[in-house]
């Protein structure tokens, strides 16, 4: 019966430490992961604007904003321009809500439908005549460092207009931008507010540029 009682005890014994090591462990991994702070480009206004502007055309169609693979994910961005400019890097605790293509799709839907109606092809919808494309190309959404204290965000994004034809697509005009504004601070935090407002200063200039094509 002893022999029996103190297997049983020690059984226990090894269960308890195992279980206490588990917990341990699984603390210190806890413990050991980032804190990741997820970012987005805030709730946008809070009140509607009224229409000031007449647009050239009444509709546009808007494909979702494309992208290179690199940029294909929602990681925050960073260069070193006095290091080695050709080498992107990630920061480990930051990142967007989204891949950045679609942040920046919704912010630019906003914009750009405040004038005209927007129409996503993807819905299947027949487009009308005298209804344009405007395809958007995402090159570069990064936060560049020219030294260890002086950054700014960098957004470059190609735009093309076609008007679609029975014999295919008829370009009209097409731009490239690029856009840049300095950040608040040296980390992802000033980054982020930088590129927040390179999208809402990019959505000005594509709007400009639409106003400027001929009526239809």
């Amino acid at each position: 019966m002893r022999k029996n009682g103190a297997f049983r005890a020690g059984t226990v014994l090894v269960v308890a430490t195992l279980a206490f090591a588990s917990i341990s462990i699984m603390g210190c991994a806890r413990r050991s992961l980032p804190n990741v702070v997820v970012y987005d480009f805030g709730p946008g206004p809070l009140e509607s604007k009224p229409q000031t502007r007449i647009a050239p055309f009444n509709a546009l169609a808007l494909p979702p904003v494309q992208t290179t693979r690199a940029l294909d994910s929602s990681s925050v961005y960073y260069r070193l321009q006095y290091k080695d400019a050709q080498q992107p890097k990630a920061y480990a605790q930051a990142r967007w809500s989204m891949p950045v293509a679609e942040l920046i799709d919704q912010k630019l839907r906003y914009q750009l439908g405040q004038n005209r109606s927007l129409i996503n092809p993807q819905d299947n919808l027949q487009l009308g005549k005298n209804v344009l494309t405007l395809h958007l190309q995402l090159e570069e959404f990064s936060q560049v460092f020219e030294t260890p204290d002086k950054s700014s965000g960098l957004l470059k994004m190609r735009a093309t207009l076609s008007e679609s034809h029975t014999q295919g697509a008829r370009l009209q005009a097409q731009r490239s931008f690029i856009v840049q504004h300095p950040s608040t601070s040296p980390d992802a935090a000033g980054g982020v507010h930088a590129l927040t407002v390179v999208v809402e200063k990019l959505g000005a200039e594509l709007e400009q540029w639409l106003q400027e094509q001929p009526s239809r």
